[in-house]
Order: structure tokens, then sequence, then C-alpha cells
């Protein structure tokens, strides 16, 4: 008895503590048949922004009758003259038709569009003046373009669009996407006039296509851009078929500065060409509807004026 106490009292006399095992880890609380208590959600943000990020509707009608009564203030020219360029299928020819048909007030349709073929359908060198009535046009006009294609001998030549750029390409001259223009052919113009040079420079490109642009046809672009730079020429860019990126605009075209999706789109696109955030435009062409549109009106209106604006202070130079 004497030797079991003194054994069980061995470590106290040592001076160390008893050793005393934990209990064994009872696991996971029961249940007790009560219901399970979910983890609280987080929900997906809002495809739409609270506020749009730019505004064009409130200003709708200011804007649009600074376009009607535009007239530049350098009286050499009676007209400022805006190329459009940019991948093929991307919506050119039917801006053209967009801004007609908010001048006009109803759907229009003079520069020919087609969105299945997959190749270029405007093949020749166009200049479209838009009428106030039979005896006056409005103080502007738009140049028409092949569109570029991916492949080297495909679309217009970037040579060509260069040309274009500097007055040196006649009316109606048909692209060859084969064989660039040079100086002597019969579409090459030598006697140029101040008006037949580019004063603004607009890079068209379908908004859900901005992620899947070629690294050939970004390199088209940015060459362009380049050759325009070194001119002086003032550039932007708009995305077009919103309403086919964003469901949220097929909606409601009123929610195309509210979409985050083509925000993302604006703001990759200024990466991808380094075009600033503050040139380049949303816009919905009219393409099935019968009747003007107020809400595609806006977006239109806006882009045009800021043209207009860019186009005047490069005629001022």
């Amino acid at each position: 008895m004497e030797g079991g106490v003194r054994s069980g009292n061995l470590e106290m006399e040592k001076g160390h503590p008893p050793q005393v095992s934990a209990p064994p880890y009872p696991g996971p609380p029961m249940n007790d048949g009560a219901p399970s208590v979910p983890a609280p959600s987080v929900s997906a943000p809002s495809p739409l922004l609270e506020q749009p990020w730019r505004e064009v509707s409130k200003k709708y009608k200011d804007n649009l009758k600074f376009v009607k009564s535009y007239q530049p203030e350098n009286k050499q020219f009676k007209h400022l003259r805006i190329l459009l360029h940019g991948p093929v299928g991307a919506g050119k020819s039917s801006f053209i038709n967009s801004v007609d048909s908010v001048l006009k007030g109803r759907p229009a349709s003079r520069a020919l569009t087609d969105g299945i073929s997959g190749s270029s359908f405007t093949r020749k060198y166009r200049t479209f003046k838009f009428h106030k009535n039979p005896e006056s046009t409005y103080s502007f006009v738009f140049n028409d373009i092949m569109g570029f294609e991916k492949d080297s001998d495909r679309g217009v030549p970037v040579e060509d669009v260069k040309l274009a750029l500097r007055g040196h390409v006649k009316e109606g001259y048909k692209f060859n996407p084969k064989e660039k223009l040079m100086e002597g052919a019969d579409g090459y113009k030598l006697g140029r006039t101040l008006e037949d040079k580019v004063h603004v420079l607009v890079c068209v490109v379908r908004a859900d296509t901005v992620s899947v642009l070629s690294d050939e046809m970004v390199k088209k672009m940015k060459e362009v851009r380049l050759a325009a730079s070194e001119l002086g020429i003032p550039q932007l860019a708009i995305l077009t078929r919103v309403d086919e990126a964003c469901p949220e605009v097929k909606k409601d075209s009123s929610n195309i500065y509210k979409s985050r999706y083509l925000k993302e789109k604006v703001e990759e696109f200024h990466h991808l060409l380094g075009i600033p955030m503050n040139c380049i435009f949303l816009v919905k062409n009219y393409c099935d509807e019968i009747e003007s549109n107020d809400k595609i009106n806006a977006a239109i209106v806006c882009v045009l004026k800021q043209m207009l604006y860019f186009g005047e202070d490069f005629l001022e130079k």
C-alpha cells in the first residue's frame, strides 16, 4: 500500500506536475435533427450600373441642334471630312445610315450594307453628304471604305487607307485587296484640295468582337492610327452592335452607358489600341427599326458632336 502511494507521487517529488491525458476529440457537433443553416450567399453584381458612366440623353436635343447648325469657322472649308475604317462587318456603312436617319428623323438607307457575307460589302471609296433640303447639305461628310480582313491578301490594303488620309484616293475608286493604289494609277488623285484630306479618323469595331480581334487586324488598325497621328489627324472609335453584345441594351437601348459589360469592352479596346477612354463611344445602329428612336439617336448624336469638335480643332491648325 505504501509502495503504491510512493509510486503515485514520484513525479510530484521530483518537482514535475502529473501528466493528464486530454479527452478524445468529440468530433463535429451533432445536428440533433435541427435544420441546417445555409451559408450566406454573395449575390452577383447587377449587370447595370446605378448611374450611366457617360450621359447622352439629357443633352440630346442640344447636341442635335449643334450638329445641324455646325459650320466650320475656317472659311476655307465647306465640309469637315470624316473617314471611317475598321474590320469588315463592323458597321461602318450602317453608322452612316444611322447618322442620316437621325438627321432626317426617320430610318434611312443610303449606304448599302450586308451583315451575312463575311467579306467587305463596300468596295469603292465613296463620299456621303447629308441634305438639309434639296438645295443645301450639312457641313460634314463621311467617307466609307472597304473593311480590313485578317489575311494580308484580303480586305482594303493599309497603304490605301493611308493615301485616303492624305486625300490621294479618287471618288469611286474600287479597292483591290491584292494590289495597293500607286501614284499614276487611275484611282490616284494628284491635285488635292484641303477639303480632300481627312480631318477626323474614326475606327469602327463591333463590341462583341473586341476580345477576339486577331493580331493581324490589330496591327493594321494600329498602323493606320500611327499614320494619322503623324499627320496630326484626331481620332475616335465607335463600338457598334451593342445590343447584340449586351442583353440589357437589347431590352432597353437607354442602358447603353449603364452596362458593366460594355464599359469593360471600352476599357479593353482602350488598352488594345491606345485610344483614350473619352474618345471611345458606344452606338447602336439602326437595323430593324421602322421609326425614329430618341434613345438610339442620343448616343449617335453624342459621338457625332465629338467628331465635329475634334475636326474643328484640327481645322484651326
